[in-house]
């Protein structure tokens, strides 16, 4: 084969790996959006209390705890038909199956959605390790930029299906029907599974993967600090921003479209900018400038929740552009979480760290609809403000202190190529 030949089966091989990982990660996107975005407008539009829909924030716990059993998928193959495969293959299947299920309750039956959803999210989060696995094992060190990138874009797919797609649907065709498509629109990104390449099952490594190697790692541990740190104030206004819109008279099909539009246009030129800014500034500065934008934008709502900056667009033009920074953050975030894990369990290490920013986003919505309850809206988004501005100082601050932690192969993390 000539050395043209051979680069091009090359660019074809990687062009076949994005277009893989960007089918499983909308597959990730769908439910997960369904669950965050769109059920809590459509409960409290059915009278359900904010309480109750900041309690279903709980529905998260399994994407927060997943890493109990993240080294039982690294080492165990589930199916012989691949070791990640077998694992995303029916958890997907599981997935979609819940949706479609909850086409038999009602919006209002709060315990039987609670129970589905529950069902749905552990298997979405078993999901979730497969496929990080597989992207963190195959992704060239010069592709992590690239592979993060699409997975942002990915996901936003997903928030314009799970959430906007579902928002716009229920007001016209009805929770049933909603579901139903939701349903089999989630299984389509299945046929992802038929081009993995290199997902072998392979024999039981020597030392097994285990939680306390990645402690072992102090630069995993470093990494760990700013992964509980920097979102712990996303929480409480991602959990009441919907509320909060539709408590001021926005319709739910402009929610939908709101979210969507903003999720679409930060998936892609959010993610290449994300990229851009951490190959050329770093990963101090981008996410140092990132949540100096995110914490401008919890201000805002709490400014028009006080009448004190009023006018719809406000709050829209907010949660449009807290949408866009909230992408940009995960290439910055999941880009540092890569490049910080092992080889020996990649599926153990992301995701340790990827769940621990979910610990302190799920404290905060569960929280926020208590708060929002017995302190109004702008204690919520105001307080938010002064956590975003804390946390972009202890960040900076650690990444300050210590020198950048090194992959495999010694080259810095945050500065993906």
């Amino acid at each position: 084969m000539t050395a043209t030949a051979t680069s091009a089966a090359g660019r074809g091989e990687r062009l076949k790996l994005f277009a893989v990982l960007a089918g499983l990660y909308v597959a990730q996107g769908i439910p997960t959006y369904l669950i965050a975005a769109a059920l809590p407008p459509v409960l409290r539009e059915h009278g359900v209390s904010r309480t109750s829909i900041g309690l279903f924030s709980l529905l998260m716990l399994p994407l927060v705890i997943k890493f109990a059993w993240a080294p039982l998928v690294d080492r165990f193959p589930l199916m012989r038909i691949g070791h990640r495969r077998g694992w995303i293959i029916p958890t997907q299947i599981a997935t979609a199956a819940g949706i479609a299920a909850l086409a038999l309750v009602e919006p209002t039956d709060i315990v039987a959605i609670f129970v589905i959803c529950f069902v749905v999210s552990l298997a979405m989060s078993t999901q979730d390790i497969a496929t990080d696995g597989y992207a963190t094992s195959r992704l060239a060190e010069a592709d992590r930029g690239i592979g993060n990138a699409i997975q942002g874009g990915s996901v936003a797919f997903g928030v314009v299906v799970g959430g906007t797609l579902s928002l716009v649907l229920f007001e016209y065709i009805g929770w049933r029907s909603t579901m139903l498509v939701v349903a089999a629109v989630s299984a389509l990104p299945l046929a992802a599974t038929l081009f993995m390449d290199g997902d072998a099952v392979a024999p039981a490594p020597a030392r097994p993967p285990r939680l306390r190697a990645f402690f072992a790692r102090p630069e995993a541990v470093r990494i760990l600090m700013i992964a509980l740190v920097y979102r712990l104030s996303e929480g409480p206004v991602k959990a009441m921003e919907g509320p909060y819109l539709v408590d001021a008279g926005l319709p739910l099909s402009w929610i939908g479209y709101l979210s969507g539009g903003a999720a679409a246009t930060a998936g892609l030129a959010g993610s290449v900018a994300a990229a851009w800014l951490l190959r050329a500034h770093g990963t101090a500065a981008t996410l140092v400038l990132l949540g100096g934008l995110r914490t401008v934008c919890f201000l805002a709502f709490g400014l028009h929740a006080l009448d004190v900056w009023s006018g719809m667009w406000v709050v829209m033009s907010a949660a449009a552009f807290q949408t866009f920074i909230r992408y940009m953050e995960i290439v910055a975030l999941y880009s540092l979480f890569m490049a910080a894990s092992s080889k020996e369990q990649p599926g153990t290490d992301f995701t340790i760290l990827s769940c621990g920013q979910l610990v302190v986003y799920l404290a905060g919505t569960s929280m926020a609809g208590i708060l929002a309850d017995a302190f109004g809206y702008a204690a919520v988004f105001l307080g938010a403000a002064a956590a975003s501005l804390l946390a972009v100082a202890v960040t900076a601050a650690i990444l300050r202190g210590a020198a950048p932690p090194s992959n495999a192969k010694g080259r810095p993390v945050g500065r993906p190529s």
